[in-house]
């Protein structure tokens, strides 16, 4: 059959608009048959496993990069995600307003409210909600989306039902964040290096810098952070004192605590009412102005707590204290020392045995601590 300039034309213009379907098409992702235009995160609370999951940010805005991409947290867990790059917005659950209101008894107060709060997450017509805490409550928040696709880690917390599709943990690993990577490696992403995303307002920062040259802190400085929710996870006070007189003494650099209000009186204990010569910055700084002075530390000590985990998230020299919680031993960042001495009874997690002894963390001499300190402040430190 011969052919026209017109029919040349028109096969011409067809490929070319095929192809422009298939590429526009490579640039949306679906799962279980959705496309995902719309993605709710659902991690409401715990500012270190916040920071953990923070790398799927940066997978799903690499995957999808036109989608609408939320994450829904508590309150005090804004500062951490505020700011992030690859976030369109925060979606604040206000939990603690519900437990008021039911304590109180102002019941028809906590419906409008609840009902409010459905009626907002409906309404951003969701296809996607990736409940990744595994708890009740995340899984009731996530079905309250709507959203046709709703995926979850497996737990033994009821209300599998809420999810239309349910995702193991992966196999024990000691990498930082293995159940967000596994995750999101099963639905089918390309995870990559998976670090932490996080990000700092400018202004933060600059207001972060003021506070700590307010207290009479400039240059090279060292960060604790000795404080968390559970006793079991505490090194002990003593030996912060005794960190901090050895850094002072061999390395000549400040020490800056930092904690929320509820630390300043152990802060004041450790800080031996200014004797010891550690700055106490507990309670005196928000969240966003601690992660500011974190990303500015030249060097990171703490318990298993959420400023810590910033300390890897940052890229600087940090040393973990792990005791009754599984630690992570592989972090991606050379500059990360893990230090962790199992016993008998670990891991305790929420359940110690030992009547306040702590034997996991009385294992953790000043000593070794001050060794990690001088390879990582040397430059030579290499992970644990």
């Amino acid at each position: 059959m011969k052919l026209t300039g017109r029919t040349c034309f028109g096969v011409a213009f067809g490929q070319l608009w095929g192809t422009l379907r298939m590429s526009k098409k490579s640039l949306s992702r679906s799962i279980d048959g959705q496309d995902l235009r719309r993605i709710l995160i659902v991690r409401p609370s715990a500012i270190g496993d916040v920071v953990m999951a923070s790398p799927i940010l940066r997978v799903l805005r690499a995957s999808c990069p036109d989608a609408r991409i939320c994450w829904l947290v508590e309150p005090h867990i804004v500062d951490v995600l505020k700011t992030n790059p690859c976030l369109d917005q925060i979606l604040v659950w206000p939990k603690s307003t519900w437990v008021r209101f039911w304590k109180t008894g102002h019941l028809l107060k906590l419906l409008r409210e609840v009902f409010g709060f459905i009626s907002t997450l409906r309404k951003e017509r969701f296809d996607l909600a990736l409940d990744i805490q595994g708890l009740l409550r995340s899984r009731l928040l996530a079905w309250c989306t709507g959203a046709p696709v709703r995926v979850g880690f497996a737990s033994k917390e009821p209300g599998r039902f809420l999810l239309t599709r349910i995702v193991s943990r992966g196999e024990d690993s000691d990498r930082m964040g293995s159940e967000y990577l596994h995750l999101i490696q099963t639905l089918g992403f390309d995870a990559g290096q998976f670090h932490p995303c996080l990000d700092i307002d400018a202004g933060e920062a600059a207001n972060a810098r003021e506070e700590l040259q307010s207290a009479g802190v400039s240059g090279r400085y060292v960060v604790f952070a000795p404080f968390t929710t559970r006793p079991q996870k505490h090194w002990f006070e003593d030996r912060w004192r005794e960190l901090a007189a050895g850094i002072s003494q061999r390395f000549d650099l400040p020490v800056v605590l930092l904690g929320g209000p509820a630390d300043r009186d152990a802060a004041r204990r450790i800080c031996n009412d200014g004797e010891v010569g550690i700055v106490s910055m507990a309670g005196r700084l928000s969240l966003a102005q601690s992660m500011a002075v974190i990303r500015e530390a030249g060097l990171l000590v703490g318990v298993d707590t959420g400023l810590t985990h910033m300390g890897p998230a940052f890229d600087r020299p940090t040393i973990a204290l792990f005791g009754a919680t599984c630690p992570y031993r592989v972090t991606t960042r050379a500059n990360t020392v893990v230090l962790y001495h199992q016993q008998p009874c670990s891991p305790c997690r929420r359940s110690p045995t030992c009547d306040g002894r702590y034997p996991c963390m009385q294992a953790i001499s000043v000593a070794e601590v001050m060794a990690s300190c001088a390879k990582l402040l040397s430059g030579t430190g290499e992970a644990a």
